[in-house]
């Protein structure tokens, strides 16, 4: 009789500790994945989201951050909007307005992170001052890089531009100051660097110009902002709206810009892509 009793408690004391194990692990489970972010990206930016995954900085602000390496803006929008990742780090402000405005679905930038700027190149000047009557200007021939050619010239003081200029596809016809007269020739965006010699200045994109052993910070006799002047360019996280408050969200933004992951980045980048800490609030009220 007593074999039995003991055999019964012990079947009770067992059961007993492995509930409370049970629960104790749920527990620690469910904290752990209060804590977990996945975050889509793809490409270079992929690359700097695995470094921040693994760094001292995210384990600091008690996150555990999962890369999606998914391709395509408007899938990344999407698996962010239908809440299968939490967040996304790829894009720029303009880029993102424009999927809000044929989006059921709004996405909302929680933080900036850089801003690749677009340069001025020319083989024959160095300054910007330098610019001459009638000069020749090569500007890629697609109409977002088109657009953003012509917002630099006009932020340079080369051209004014229309009121009702748009980012999207504005074009050449849509100057309606150009006191220099400067001649506009549309290139095959790839072939920037190349035809240097063949123009006075070539408008490049920072990826383009880097394949073509340029850097936007040496090598441009102009450059982009990177401030809220040059907001539809600005590189940010984005999360589905409703979400922009929570403290897990918050955090990624915090992590990026610490000093180890930013040494990193300009070590790994050559510096082009130029680091942007700037409130939200000034670059988005919607």
């Amino acid at each position: 009789m007593k074999k039995k009793w003991v055999v019964f408690l012990s079947l009770v004391i067992v059961v007993t500790l492995g509930a409370c194990s049970s629960e104790n692990n749920q527990g620690t489970t469910e904290e752990s994945d209060d804590q977990v972010v996945h975050i889509g990206s793809e490409s270079a930016d992929a690359q700097i989201w695995s470094f921040i995954a693994n760094s001292d900085a995210a384990e600091d602000a008690g996150i555990q951050i999962e890369v999606e390496d998914i391709d395509g803006g408007a899938a990344k929008n999407n698996a962010t909007a239908d809440e299968d990742i939490d967040a996304n780090a790829f894009q720029s402000m303009g880029y993102l307005e424009s999927f809000n405005e044929d989006s059921a679905e709004k996405l909302v930038p929680i933080a900036t992170t850089y801003v690749e700027p677009m340069g001025i190149y020319s083989d024959e000047y160095e300054s910007i001052d330098e610019v001459n009557d009638h000069d020749v200007v090569a500007l890629a021939d697609n109409p977002a890089n088109t657009a953003r050619g012509l917002r630099v010239l006009e932020a340079a003081g080369l051209i004014e531009l229309s009121e009702d200029f748009d980012d999207g596809v504005g074009t050449p016809d849509d100057v309606s100051e150009n006191p220099k007269n400067l001649e506009f020739e549309l290139i095959d965006d790839v072939t920037g660097p190349r035809v240097l010699q063949d123009v006075d200045i070539a408008l490049i994109s920072n990826t383009v110009a880097l394949e073509g052993g340029l850097n936007v910070l040496n090598d441009a006799i102009y450059r982009e902002k990177a401030d809220e002047s040059n907001r539809i360019n600005l590189n940010v996280i984005a999360v589905k709206e409703g979400r922009q408050d929570e403290e897990k969200l918050q955090k990624l933004g915090e992590v990026y810009h610490d000093p180890e992951i930013q040494e990193y980045i300009d070590d790994e980048f050559d510096g082009t892509k130029v680091e942007v800490d700037i409130p939200i609030s000034d670059i988005w009220s919607n």
